[in-house]
Formats: structure tokens, C-alpha cells, sequence
């Protein structure tokens, strides 16, 4: 018996009885938060963050000041007060990567100079390698079939390849942020390619190093394809979704997480761990993936895409629970802040197109586009809601990835090699600006008991 294999992931019926009792002794009755006036997630009854901070690293603009009302606007987002749509067209215009340049305006607060960019460029590029035996020894002696966790993991392991990992120090936990901004994709493309060999049975297993030439997201498809090759347009549209993924603003809850957690002086390995468990909830940075799996659904069940009225029909079937995963969502409709326009999903849409033309997708994206138009109309009527609903990043996002044949495992995680860089940036403010732990309060409202002796306790 002491050498057989024990199962830990089994559900005992002890296990079952104690988590009834869990439930049981837990639900607090939903009308008391409104009785003690606790705003749950920290949103008023409109959904509007509670202000719990100050930063100059993002900002994020759906409601514009008439009078003594505020209205809804197109949505738009602000890098250190740069407008992105106009940092995009900037990119654009003169075909250079972003996410780099991106990267150095979040952190340092200005927009590099030529010979700043380069200089940081060869600065990641110097920081993109990872311990010696790394790999072998954590990636891929213990493949995860979760990225996120094993960057997690990969994260944490780096603490003990640091000399001064506890060094709180604006300039230690730069160098520390640097390292893992460079070091980000080759955790998350190597955790897959070891997930993909051992566990999901890939008959083929490679590494490629990254190119010091190359952009990080050149870099993420040069070694996640086995002939790493890819096209220019595949390369500037993957880099134009890590410049729209890398910052929103201190609320998001990675990013707080993130604050909270430097708060209280760990070091960055654990907070930046933190701010990867928060990402990988389905809540936060899953929902791509959930676009995706929805539209599956949709291409199965509309048998003529060009019919709207179908679409319409398979859309108001999913409000009802009736169709996909019946919990009443259209997801990539409707965005937590932005209620007319969600300024990242404005930006990709332009290149979604075009993309589509490429890879002989454009079926596809008149399907996407139909429902994006389609569905704020339909959730209007359905719901009654006169707030206005729109496409965010995450309708686009995951269809850019799907096209680009990126591996489902890993769109999460490209969110968070792309959102490492605002994580990064608040860290860095919230150990040059706080000094108090933060911690908000909590009501108790269990009644007081009096204590009852071993002996005299009945049986439940």
C-alpha cells in the first residue's frame, strides 16, 4: 500500500459532505451588500470602478462631462497621454514594430528617440535567454497543459537564478522587469512545445532560439513554426495585438493585483506570478478563447452565413441559454468600461480584413462582422438595455489568432507576454510612489456565538 500510486485529484465523499458545509456556513444573502452599502468588485450600481489609486501610466475614456452628467463616447485609450490610435498610425505610417517602442513609453514615461529605441532594443535582445538547463530541467522535465500556470512557474523559478532577488531597488527591479519582458515568450512558445510533444503527442519536437534581429513579435512566430517562416503582414498585425494588449489602465485586475501585491515589498517574481494567476481566470484573460469556441458553435448551427435574419435568430438563442454554453452571453460584446466603442477592437478591425484576405479566411470575417454589427441591436431589444454594447479586443483577437494558426493553448498567454510591459510599469510606480500596504476593509456580519465545549456539541 505505501508504494501505490495515490490519485490527489480524487473527490472523496468526505471531501463532498465538508464542502457542503463550506457552502452552507458561506452564502451571505445578496440584498446585505446593498443594506451596508458594499459595492461588490468595487463597481457602483452602474459598473463604474471605485477610484482606489492614481497613475500617469494609462488611462482609459468611455463617458465625456455635460453639464453635471456624464454620457457615453467613443471609447478611447491613452498610453502615458498619448492617444494609441495615434501611436498605431504612427507605426503604420512609417512600417516599423510597436511593441517595443511601446514598451519604453509605459516604462519611462516618453517616447524614445532613435538611437533610445535602438538602444533598448538591443537591451531586450541581450536579456532574451534563459538559465542554463532551464528549459530541460523545469519546461520541459514538467509540462503543464495550462501555459499560464507554467509561466507561472517559470516565473517563480526565476527567483532562484537571481542573486538579488529581494533587492527592491528601482534599478534591480527594472533589470528584474527587463529580463522577464524579453524572456516572456520563450516560457510560454517552450511551455507549449513541450505540452504539444509530451502530453498532447506531437510527433515532432524542436526549439528555436530567438533572433536578436528580430521584433518580439517576429521573435514569437520564428519560434513557435517549425520552418519559422511567416509574412510581413502576419508579423506587424501580431505586434499590433501586443501594443493594444499592453496597457489598461490600473483597475484591470492583473494590474491592480499587481499593485496590490507590491504593496506589501514582496519581490517581482511573486508579483508578476500574481498578476499571471488573475490573467488566466476565463473572467479577465480568457475570453478570446471564448469568442472563438462561440463562433465554432455558430458556423455549425447557421447553415447559410450570409442570412442575417439566421444569424439574428442563433444570437437571440444564445441571450435566452439556448444555445453554445447556455449562460445567456454573446462573448466579445460588451465591455466592462467602454459602452459605444472599444478603442483597441476600432484599431484591429482595420487589419482584421485584411488578414482574412491573406489567409482565404474572408467567409470568416463576414461572419464575424455580421454578428459585430448584429448583436448590440439584438441585446438592445432583448434586454432592454439602452446602454450601448460594442465589439471589444477580445472579438477580433482571438480570430486574428486563429488565422495567424497560433495554438489555442497560447492566446492567454500571448495577452501576457504583451500585458508584462503595463505590469511592469505599475510595479515600478507603485514602489516609487506608495508606502502603505494596500488593504481595504471588510464587514463582518456573522452574528457572535457563544462557544460550545467539545463534549456538548451534537452531531451535524
Amino acid at each position: 500500500m505505501a508504494n501505490e500510486k495515490r490519485d490527489y485529484s480524487k473527490i472523496t465523499p468526505e471531501i463532498e459532505r465538508l464542502a457542503r458545509l463550506c457552502v452552507e456556513d458561506s452564502l451571505i444573502e445578496p440584498a446585505m451588500y446593498t443594506d451596508y452599502e458594499v459595492l461588490r468588485g468595487l463597481r457602483d450600481k452602474n459598473g463604474k470602478g471605485v477610484l482606489t489609486g492614481l497613475t500617469e501610466i494609462s488611462e482609459i475614456q468611455a463617458f465625456k462631462k455635460e453639464g453635471d452628467r456624464e454620457i457615453p463616447c467613443l471609447g478611447k485609450l491613452f498610453y502615458r497621454g498619448y492617444d494609441v490610435e495615434d501611436l498605431v498610425s504612427g507605426f503604420i505610417t512609417d512600417k516599423r514594430f510597436g511593441f517595443e517602442e511601446v514598451t519604453y513609453l509605459l516604462l519611462f514615461g516618453k517616447l524614445p528617440t532613435h538611437a533610445e529605441l535602438e538602444a533598448f532594443c538591443a537591451l531586450l535582445a541581450d536579456y532574451r535567454s534563459l538559465p542554463t538547463s532551464f528549459v530541460r530541467d523545469l519546461i520541459m522535465k514538467a509540462p503543464s497543459e495550462n501555459m499560464m500556470n507554467s509561466m507561472a512557474r517559470s516565473v517563480l523559478t526565476m527567483y532562484s537564478y537571481d542573486r538579488n532577488p529581494d533587492d527592491t531597488s528601482v534599478q534591480n527591479v527594472l533589470r528584474q522587469c527587463l529580463q522577464l519582458i524579453a524572456t516572456f515568450p520563450m516560457m510560454a512558445v517552450y511551455g507549449y512545445q513541450a505540452f504539444d510533444y509530451y502530453i498532447d503527442g506531437s510527433q515532432s519536437f524542436f526549439i528555436h532560439e530567438p533572433d536578436p534581429r528580430l521584433s518580439t513579435a517576429e521573435n514569437l512566430l520564428h519560434m513557435l513554426r517549425i520552418d519559422s517562416k511567416y509574412t510581413k503582414l502576419e508579423a506587424r498585425i501580431l505586434d499590433l495585438a501586443l501594443v493594444l494588449h499592453a496597457e489598461h489602465g490600473g483597475g484591470n485586475n492583473s494590474t491592480f493585483t499587481t499593485h496590490v501585491v507590491t504593496s506589501s515589498g514582496t519581490d517581482t517574481y511573486s508579483a508578476i506570478a500574481s498578476a499571471l494567476g488573475s490573467l488566466k481566470g476565463p473572467k479577465h484573460g480568457g475570453a478570446n478563447i471564448k469568442v472563438c469556441k462561440m463562433f465554432e458553435d455558430i458556423k455549425e448551427n447557421v447553415r447559410d452565413w450570409h442570412d442575417r435574419e439566421e444569424i439574428e435568430a442563433y444570437l437571440v438563442k444564445l441571450l435566452h441559454k439556448e444555445a453554445f454554453d447556455r449562460t445567456g452571453l454573446i462573448y466579445g460584446i460588451g465591455h466592462a468600461v467602454y459602452s459605444i466603442s472599444d478603442p483597441r477592437a476600432t484599431v484591429l478591425r482595420r487589419f482584421v480584413k485584411k488578414l482574412s484576405e491573406e489567409k482565404k479566411m474572408t467567409e470568416e470575417y463576414a461572419l464575424y462582422a455580421a454578428v459585430e454589427k448584429l448583436a448590440p441591436k439584438v441585446i438592445a431589444r432583448e434586454r432592454k438595455m439602452y446602454k450601448g454594447v460594442s465589439a471589444n479586443v477580445d472579438f477580433y483577437s482571438g480570430f486574428i489568432y486563429e488565422m495567424l494558426g497560433l495554438p489555442t493553448e497560447l492566446y492567454t498567454p500571448i495577452f501576457a507576454i504583451a500585458r508584462i510591459s503595463g505590469w511592469s510599469a505599475h510595479r515600478l510606480e507603485e514602489l516609487i510612489n506608495g508606502s502603505k500596504i494596500i488593504r481595504p476593509a471588510y464587514l463582518n456580519v456573522q452574528p457572535r456565538r457563544q462557544y460550545i465545549p467539545l463534549e456538548k456539541r451534537e452531531e451535524m
